[in-house]
């Protein structure tokens, strides 16, 4: 059995981390990989602003550094801001996914130009610059959001009439203004639109969280990891440093 550890930039309920749990169906689940949920002890709270970011780059290392210890195989950062995963590929050897690089990269495999459709303007600004880190310019068509503040406890359940029409509405601009052939969803906390926007959109649409799930699981088949000398070990380790942060939610 390989375990297989998806971390949350954010602290959240135990509830709230069985609703993005529910993304990954068991029809794609391996009786051989083990799927652990996991929350930040502390942090961020929306990854609306440089500020955030930096908190949940923290607190997703706080949250990972120990996971080959613990026996994990592989570890991922379960949002479209890849918190922590530059940190995480230095103080690991296991593999570690971002859940935005592995959307990017299928969206690239399967047509021309992508366009990535988010719920609000910090979303949207996090995704160029994601875009421009990666290299991936001119395979990016747009990000178009749709003005509605994310939640991360309940994600769209309620809002399902309202934002599916409003998400299928700038989808279909990124494909008809902006040349997008492929759109790919800005966020992890979106994945229930999934369904809708595949039945009435005439291209492909990338669920970034089951991108990385198959992602990581492809990284355990195959028996690679990222490169030490492109993110190289630190010489000296401190991964208590967060330990008297008491946690938010028991989870």
């Amino acid at each position: 059995m390989k375990r297989l550890k998806m971390i949350l930039p954010v602290p959240l309920p135990a509830e709230a981390i069985a609703n993005f749990a529910a993304q990954i169906p068991a029809s794609l689940r391996r009786p051989d990989i083990q799927i652990d949920f996991a929350g930040c002890r502390s942090g961020a709270a929306w990854l609306d602003s440089d500020y955030e970011t930096t908190l949940a780059d923290a607190f997703v290392l706080d949250a990972g550094c120990r996971a080959e210890e613990e026996g994990y195989s592989a570890i991922c950062s379960f949002s479209m801001s890849d918190s922590g995963v530059a940190a995480l590929r230095s103080r690991l050897s296991i593999p570690v996914i971002g859940s935005a690089q592995s959307a990017f990269a299928l969206a690239t495999q399967i047509g021309h130009r992508f366009s990535v459709v988010t719920m609000w303007a910090p979303w949207a600004q996090m995704v160029r610059e994601k875009i421009a880190r990666y290299g991936l310019s001119s395979r990016f068509a747009s990000v178009r959001h749709i003005d509605v503040e994310p939640n991360t406890k309940e994600l769209l359940a309620g809002k399902e009439e309202i934002v599916f029409a409003r998400l299928e509405q700038q989808a279909r601009a990124a494909i008809e203004e902006d040349g997008a052939d492929v759109i790919v969803l800005g966020s992890t906390t979106m994945y229930q639109s999934h369904s809708h926007l595949v039945s009435v959109l005439p291209c492909p649409v990338v669920n970034p969280g089951v991108a990385a799930y198959k992602a990581c699981e492809t990284m355990l088949d195959i028996g690679i990891s990222h490169s030490k000398l492109a993110w190289p070990s630190p010489g000296v380790v401190n991964d208590g440093l967060f330990a008297p942060i008491p946690p938010l939610f028991d989870t």
